[in-house]
């Protein structure tokens, strides 16, 4: 596979990869799966047995027909969906341009899906991570080829998020750098380039932000309610902190925040407020209950 060239030319749009794989189907890979689809290339989604990959079809079918009531898609639904593919073996990810590993943000769980990944893989394919937060450099010291992996960080949810995070590892060859900022262009998203390091730029930010709020919850400064509209309203976020936290995870919330305390210090720590509700069960919405009640 050759890197393509990032345009500055609005007659041309960048290009994507025409062949993506995408392992693990849940919100995150469905979500990746459907930016890719409606943007032209085939897609084939890799889960770990029948009755996953039956979720993950129906998650990206159900995304994709609200593109297509939205009126954002550029060829008939049928059409979109007829290029997606749902397996339960990743031999289906031979022949792949890149394939982008959306498994839970476990650090054993990663290793072993993205080597056993990469023994299918052609010799010049990209593999990329959807990790949040975990080393990109660390991850790569367990592949036979580091110079075709990077980290590409999507946003929940995929579909409406603007935002891909490329987070550059210690041994990623330039060009794939390059490729993967036309490639986010090509999806009508923008990249933030960052070297590798705990949290990148957005968990690390938007963690020490989320603690803080969940502090002042602890301390009785103010109801979830008022510090999410205080950023909403005074700092323009779309979203307060506390919400985000809701919609992100409460579960992702803390192992991303254990993991930046036990790399950048103490004041990562995460609050008991968190643990509490996430030894309770109080995930946030997927629960329908995290700082906010959902319906």
């Amino acid at each position: 596979m050759t890197a393509p060239a990032a345009t500055d030319s609005a007659a041309t749009a960048p290009a994507i990869p025409g062949r993506v794989g995408v392992l693990g189907g849940g919100r995150m890979g469905a979500g990746i799966a459907h930016a890719f689809l409606i943007k032209g290339a085939e897609v084939v989604v890799v889960e770990r047995d029948e009755e996953a990959a039956a979720a993950a079809r129906q998650r990206v079918a159900t995304s994709t027909g609200r593109s297509a009531e939205r009126g954002q898609l550029e060829a008939g639904l049928d059409e979109v969906l007829g290029r997606l593919t749902v397996s339960v073996d990743r031999a289906d990810f031979a022949g792949r341009e890149v394939v982008i590993e959306a498994v839970p943000e476990d650090w054993e769980l990663k290793v072993a899906s993205l080597k056993d990944v990469e023994q299918y893989l052609d010799a010049g394919a990209v593999l990329a991570s959807n990790t949040s937060s975990l080393s990109v450099t660390g991850l790569s010291a367990e592949l036979v080829h580091p110079e075709n992996f990077l980290g590409l960080h999507f946003f929940n949810p995929v579909p409406a998020s603007t935002l891909i995070e490329v987070v550059v590892g210690a041994q990623t060859a330039p060009e794939w750098v390059e490729a993967a900022r036309a490639w986010t262009a090509g999806l009508g998203k923008t990249a933030v380039v960052v070297n590798d390091a705990p949290g990148f730029a957005s968990s690390r930010l938007g963690v020490a932000i989320a603690l803080e709020a969940m502090r002042m919850v602890e301390e009785g400064v103010a109801s979830p309610e008022d510090i999410d509209n205080a950023m909403v309203l005074g700092y323009k976020h779309p979203t307060g902190p506390l919400k985000t936290t809701d919609i992100v995870g409460l579960d992702v919330r803390l192992g991303i925040a254990e993991y930046l305390a036990s790399t950048l210090g103490e004041r990562f720590d995460p609050p008991q407020i968190l643990r509490d509700k996430v030894a309770a069960g109080e995930l946030g919405r997927k629960t329908g209950q995290g700082f906010f009640t959902w319906s």
